[in-house]
């Protein structure tokens, strides 16, 4: 079955050059073309990939973006024309998974596509070989891609699951921020220091969420542990 991809761009032209180019490589693609019903027809469509410009009538992308988290974990590609909003996407808080600058080549589009979804893709398991993670009260199903924090499912990021897995697997070690970034992104791009910061503080809200803040410790000058 094709990988079904949404696009959701205002400009019409380049919503199409975007069809012809996925299309070609064996995705099923549709678009929109505003954002006011963006988050509907992600929750009607399911898409197993969204490519979302930031800049749309009605609704703009990072809105969209933070309420499409609130349900799904689909992996997100940005788009955007706005060089001064550079710094507040390499910060990825609202959820997205990575970002592209107008004007771009539409290979590279489609490169990203084909590395995001090798990077987030769940693993069919049987119940007998599914790999698992474990470390008092969190549970990670890496074969499922699923949390559990104290019974409960919690629905994580692609790099907010890394990063965990990455915590728990060495509980009480120390991970630096250059480390945690070589985990979490495995495409060598360039990212700042304070995109983990903003990672960080999206796992600790939600192990907030389940009375679990403590186990994550933020090291000044360093990075950080679970213990």
């Amino acid at each position: 079955m094709a990988t079904k991809v949404l696009v959701v761009e205002d400009e019409v032209k380049i919503a199409q050059i975007l069809v012809d180019f996925l299309t070609l490589d064996g995705f099923e693609v549709t678009t929109i073309h505003d954002g006011a019903d963006a988050v509907l027809q992600i929750k009607n469509q399911q898409p197993d990939f969204v490519i979302l410009d930031l800049m749309l009538p009605n609704k703009d992308g990072l809105t969209i973006c933070k309420e499409v988290r609130q349900f799904s974990n689909v992996p997100i590609l940005m788009l955007t024309a706005r060089v001064d909003e550079i710094d507040r996407l390499m910060g990825l808080e609202f959820g997205a998974d990575d970002y592209v600058c107008k004007p771009f080549l539409p290979r590279e589009v489609v490169a990203r596509v084909k590395t995001i979804l090798r990077r987030t893709a769940v693993i069919p398991a049987t119940a007998n070989d599914e790999e698992v993670t474990k470390y008092k009260v969190i549970l990670l199903n890496l074969s499922r891609f699923q949390c559990q924090i104290a019974g409960v499912e919690v629905e994580l990021t692609p790099v907010e699951f890394r990063l965990l897995n990455t915590l728990i697997t060495r509980p009480g070690i120390v991970h630096s921020r250059d480390s945690l970034m070589q985990v979490c992104y495995l495409d060598d791009r360039i990212v700042s220091a304070r995109t983990i910061d903003s990672h960080i503080k999206n796992l600790r809200n939600k192990l907030s969420q389940q009375g679990q803040e403590a186990l994550l410790h933020s090291i000044y000058g360093i990075g950080y542990k679970i213990e």
